[in-house]
């Protein structure tokens, strides 16, 4: 919908936290339900730096401020219990809100699949990571990542394995071992992301009016009265759209406006993109496209879905190279060959301690070797 210089590591599906979203079914093999692995919510080793991502129990340094699910001020998709209980709804959720473990293949090249719980096992990071080839972006609709949270856990019964706040302050809430309920079909080949922003309209509509006022610096976000509590972890702050203009985009062939995310959204968002692009070597920086080579504007059919991957290494090289380009006009440029020509301008940073994904993994991600303790629950499990 809007152009954004991380978008070459993604696949951007309009399905919105406080839109309507239903938890996938049960698994069903040969007309029987099959029994879920068991839930265990993974162990993560206490010392930390404040900007890790956690896979399999492993701590990945992005250079992004993290705040995990186990952190005070954290949100935790393992827990069966109300996050807000002072804003309880009539009908109370009651279960998991996310699947235990991935789909997996049952040998390298096989087609048939299992369901196998991967927290606590010695295979667990290797599985991931030929399980994981999707990074689905949303925005939210809910403005901030505490209303999000509080839809999905305690209004939709839902997950996503991050929230990503308008500070910039990313939240992990399910370890990336774990199925988030996110993006249907997508749900078992993908990590997901829920970005902060309320959205977009079709021109004319007051929404964006009603979230946004204007000041001598330009559009700023504006919370509705009802919202009591923002939860935004940086005192004071004022969320700006890194454009001031708001951005159109035709989407299934219907014209729609938004604002843009804010600058420090993107700062993270590219930094966590690059470490799940090194993370997950099937994970490749590029988006749907069709047979001209331009990116896709609406939704993939199921034979396409399937596909993705395949179609998605094309230009996976180029895209790689974006990402590590420390030079702003020359990232700009890869994306735009990529992209097109409406990709903006990459902001100004350095190449310092930017994840590089030509190095090997152990040599540029942060891997200690913590062992998982498997026998730790999920907060409401006896």
């Amino acid at each position: 919908m809007h152009s954004m210089r991380t978008l070459g590591m993604l696949v951007f599906i309009g399905v919105a936290a406080c839109r309507t979203v239903e938890a996938p079914p049960p698994v069903v093999v040969n007309d029987e339900p099959v029994a879920a692995p068991i839930a265990v919510r993974p162990s993560v080793a206490p010392e930390r730096r404040g900007d890790e991502i956690v896979v399999c129990g492993r701590r990945v340094s992005i250079g992004a401020p993290v705040v995990l699910w186990t952190d005070v001020g954290g949100y935790d998709a393992y827990s069966t219990e109300l996050h807000f209980p002072d804003e309880a709804p009539k009908d109370k959720p009651v279960g998991l809100r996310y699947q235990p473990g991935r789909k997996l293949a049952k040998a390298v090249d096989s087609k048939e699949t299992r369901l196998g719980s991967l927290s606590g096992t010695s295979s667990c990071f290797d599985d991931a990571r030929r399980a994981i080839d999707m990074f689905v972006l949303h925005y939210d609709v809910c403005g901030t990542s505490r209303q999000c949270f509080k839809i999905l856990q305690d209004r939709r019964q839902l997950s996503v394995h991050f929230m990503l706040d308008v500070d910039g302050t990313l939240y992990q809430t399910l370890d990336l071992s774990d199925t988030a309920w996110h993006a249907r079909q997508a749900n078992p080949r993908s990590v997901g992301v829920e970005i902060a922003n309320i959205g977009a309209y079709k021109p004319g509509d007051a929404t964006l009016d009603a979230w946004y006022s204007t000041d001598e610096h330009g559009p700023r976000l504006k919370l509705p009265e009802w919202m009591k509590t923002s939860g935004i972890r940086t005192p004071g702050f004022i969320a700006r759209p890194a454009r001031a203009e708001r951005v159109h985009g035709a989407i299934q062939g219907v014209e729609y406006e938004m604002h843009d995310l804010t600058p420090q959204q993107y700062d993270t968002l590219v930094k966590l993109a690059a470490a799940l692009c090194t993370v997950f070597p099937r994970l490749e920086p590029d988006a749907p496209r069709d047979a001209a080579g331009k990116v896709r504007w609406d939704a993939l059919s199921d034979e396409e879905f399937k596909a993705f991957h395949d179609i998605a290494k094309k230009h996976a090289k180029l895209g790689r190279e974006a990402i590590n380009e420390a030079d702003r006009e020359k990232e700009t440029e890869k994306w735009r060959k990529i992209f097109g020509e409406r990709f903006p301008a990459c902001p100004s940073r350095t190449a310092e301690g930017l994840l590089t994904t030509a190095a090997p993994v152990s040599s540029s991600l942060s891997f200690p070797n913590k062992a998982i303790d498997p026998t730790k629950k999920p907060m409401g499990f006896a």
